[in-house]
């Protein structure tokens, strides 16, 4: 049987076991609650590796190791600022989210969450923070559909549109059937899939290069290895400090990112949260340190060295080389691909969800509809599902589209947007519901005025400086919380009230 029918089985039964989750999911997913939060009955395992599966997408296998590959070590600052944002989100941020959304009336949903938090019965912060959720994501949403197109494009050497289809597919059918429970469901067994797949494959592939590692990167066109080997070198050049602090500065955006921090609202309990904060940290250390080994090895292993529009498909090239060529094991090698496609799916899938949530819980029943039965939200939940999936298969559907690009843009905005106010309301007692505001539209608007418009010469101040939004756009959000919350009117009693009760929670 030739190779590519042998992977194309390994695809069929995975994509078949993703589909049938989400028919079971089903079965269990009758309320609202079910559908965003499955019930908040996560098991630590379920709950740290979907967080951590739907944090790190096909970047983690494709953006991030492409990056590495076309222009050396250095490009894993990114990772190191990740891995730090990481641990303190679990860290600090987790529990004390959890106790809060419990407090404030049961908030299911991020934007709900700073409604009850500040008692915005104007609903402002709702809208706007779900407005916001809507747009990012939709960008977010897209990396991950183009991520799919390449690797069936690359795989099976199907049309990228095609290829697009069938990917965003599979993703809307379980995601629309189960909700939260089968996205969960579906990311543990993805973020297991992404493991073992990102630890055997660069291992395999280093003992299979041919004589020495170092004289194998010289014939892969690498000039200085000792430059491409540095964490201070960036395409030969050194690295400035802001540089260094631009890709840091990644780490920044964990604490604004809805889909990661609706698993901390969803755990079982503050045991299982304990639990899941050790799982996902080991997971996140171990996968962030591959990812960027894949970049390191697949330059050396790789020859003749990948274009330069097809560094982002370094990992799958790998795979193939591996089990179809050198080991002759082409079904293993589809089960490892499909570990990438488990990357696209688990991100995809958590942000299909999260604008649903956004859409039908705050703004359709909170907003338009206050008097809306829990079924009519969740219908109109699923058809927001479908609605978003085409809007990001329209952005996606450039076959040139960066996945290191648009991924790089959401995460600004989101992290600008929410991150503070996220920080704020867990622990600064003081904030309040114009400052909460502020904070939302200083980070969300700065971010799209430094990375759309072109004002500096023709060119976006971001290509012009070279420094990530992010970076600036976090602590402009911040500023604007403070200044604004401090000049005007302190919050209610009752709010304070509530803010301290989260300081005494105790799990019953």
């Amino acid at each position: 049987m030739p190779t590519t029918n042998i992977i194309l089985i390994a695809f069929v039964f995975y994509l078949l076991l993703m589909i049938i989750i989400g028919f079971m999911s089903m079965r269990k997913t009758n309320s609202t609650e079910d559908y965003f939060l499955g019930g908040r009955g996560l098991n630590g395992w379920v709950a740290a590796l979907s967080a951590q599966a739907s944090d790190m997408s096909g970047w983690l296998l494709m953006g991030l190791p492409g990056s590495i590959y076309a222009f050396g070590t250095g490009q894993a600052w990114i990772a190191v600022g990740l891995f730090i944002g990481t641990v303190l989100n679990w860290l600090f941020i987790s529990k004390r989210l959890r106790r809060y959304t419990i407090v404030a009336n049961n908030s299911l949903t991020l934007p709900e969450f700073f409604e009850n938090r500040y008692h915005d019965k104007k609903k402002i912060l709702l809208g706007i923070s779900s407005l916001v959720i809507v747009v990012f994501f939709l960008v977010y949403t897209a990396s991950a559909l183009a991520s799919g197109g390449k690797l069936f494009n690359t795989v099976f050497n199907v049309d990228y549109h095609i290829a697009l289809l069938i990917g965003t597919a599979v993703i809307l059918i379980y995601t629309f059937l189960g909700g939260f429970l089968a996205v969960c469901t579906t990311d543990f067994i993805q973020g297991m899939l992404m493991l073992i797949g990102i630890l055997i494959v660069p291992i395999a592939a280093y003992f299979l290069i041919d004589g020495n590692f170092i004289d194998a990167l010289k014939n892969a066109q690498v000039s200085d290895t000792d430059s491409y080997l540095s964490l201070f070198s960036n395409s030969g050049q050194n690295y400035s400090a802001k540089e260094i602090l631009s890709q840091l500065a990644w780490g920044l955006g964990y604490c604004g990112m809805p889909h990661i921090l609706v698993r901390f609202m969803a755990v079982k309990n503050e045991k299982e949260l304990k639990k899941s904060s050790v799982i996902a940290i080991v997971w996140v250390a171990i996968s962030l340190l591959f990812a960027c080994i894949i970049g390191i090895v697949g330059r050396a292993y790789l020859v003749p060295m990948l274009s330069e529009t097809a560094t982002e498909t370094v990992f799958i090239e790998m795979i193939k080389k591996v089990f179809s060529y050198d080991l002759t094991l082409p079904f293993i090698g589809g089960i490892f691909l499909c570990g990438i496609l488990a990357a696209i799916m688990s991100t995809a899938d958590s942000q299909l969800l999260v604008c649903a949530s956004s859409v039908s819980k705050d703004i359709y029943k909170n907003i338009l509809k206050p008097d809306a039965e829990d079924k009519k939200v969740l219908i109109i939940s699923r058809i927001t599902v479908v609605v978003i999936a085409f809007a990001a298969f329209a952005i996606a559907w450039d076959p040139n589209s960066s996945i290191m690009g648009l991924v790089s843009d959401a995460w600004a905005g989101l992290g600008s947007a929410f991150g503070p106010l996220v920080v704020c309301s867990l622990f600064w007692k003081r904030t309040n519901l114009q400052g909460a505001v502020a904070g939302i539209l200083s980070g969300g608007i700065f971010v799209i005025i430094w990375d759309y418009l072109p004002l500096i010469g023709g060119e976006t101040p971001y290509k012009a400086t070279g420094i990530y939004s992010l970076l600036l756009g976090f602590f402009i959000s911040l500023i604007f919380i403070v200044v604004v919350s401090l000049f005007t009117k302190a919050p209610e009693q009752e709010i304070l009230d509530e803010f301290d009760a989260v300081n005494n929670y105790k799990e019953s």
